[in-house]
């Protein structure tokens, strides 16, 4: 993998942020630091100005595990073009019946899993999360888990940050969000930037002349060519992709897009 800020990787980030771009943003642990506790997890005030300015030059989207709803909450006064919660599927793909077969993944789970103290398992409607952050033995209850989420039907475990999100086997996923988005308004590349497992589907939706995928943090097992070193370097990315885009750029850009 490749520091994306790094001089040498310059001319790779100024090619796609010069180009006809789409930006794509995680937003736990990539636009907002990991907390203890999902709910206290907060933007810094930087990151919220940074990334106000980044949404008027750029066409950008945040594509989160977490639902819409919580998402508008937390950034609905922001310019961003979409919020895309429940790992892609709203708000194209949401219906009943799979908020029914969650309901029963999260009942099945809870019933599973009430014996181990520290599990919490989050009903997001159509995706369930189950955190295990505060759990004192991590590899007897992460056995637990995965013994759990053997018994239910039809569901697509995504490992995350002492978190596991389990989303429907062969429904839509981050990378399909993007893609669809980048479509949608006429891009054609993207930057994406997320920081776990649940990112994979995302760094993989398109070949590398197209995509440029960023982890937060180096990892042997990611399918990202880059990476910044920290959650904290996400206000660094943010300042350079606002140094490369001028606002006459970033004006062209929007009107060509228009045009098409």
């Amino acid at each position: 993998m490749g520091d994306i800020l790094a001089k040498r990787h310059l001319a790779t980030l100024t090619d796609f942020a010069c180009s006809s771009v789409l930006l794509g943003f995680d937003y736990d642990g990539t636009l907002a630091p990991i907390a203890s506790r999902p709910a206290s997890v907060r933007m810094r005030r930087a990151t919220r100005q940074l990334l106000r300015r980044v949404a008027r030059r750029y066409p950008s989207v945040v594509i989160s595990g977490r639902s819409r709803e919580d998402l508008t909450r937390r950034l609905g006064r922001l310019p961003l073009w979409q919020l895309i919660g429940n790992h892609g599927l709203e708000p194209w793909a949401e219906n009943a019946a799979l908020a029914a077969q969650v309901r029963e993944w999260v009942s099945r789970l809870r019933v599973r899993l009430a014996s181990h103290p520290g599990v919490v398992v989050e009903d997001k409607t159509f995706s369930a999360t189950v955190h295990y952050r505060h759990a004192r033995d991590k590899n007897r209850v992460g056995r637990a888990i995965a013994s759990a989420i053997r018994t239910l039907d039809n569901v697509r475990p995504l490992q995350g940050d002492q978190a596991i999100s389990l989303v429907l086997r062969g429904g839509p996923d981050k990378g399909v969000a993007l893609q669809r988005a980048r479509r949608v308004l006429s891009c054609d590349n993207a930057i994406y930037i997320g920081d776990d497992g649940s990112d994979e589907d995302a760094f993989a939706s398109a070949p590398g002349r197209q995509l440029l995928a960023i982890r937060v943090g180096a990892s042997r097992s990611t399918l990202a060519p880059y990476y910044i070193r920290s959650q904290a370097s996400i206000d660094r990315l943010l300042e350079t992709l606002l140094e490369l885009r001028t606002p006459f750029r970033a004006a062209h850009l929007r009107s060509s897009v228009k045009r098409r």
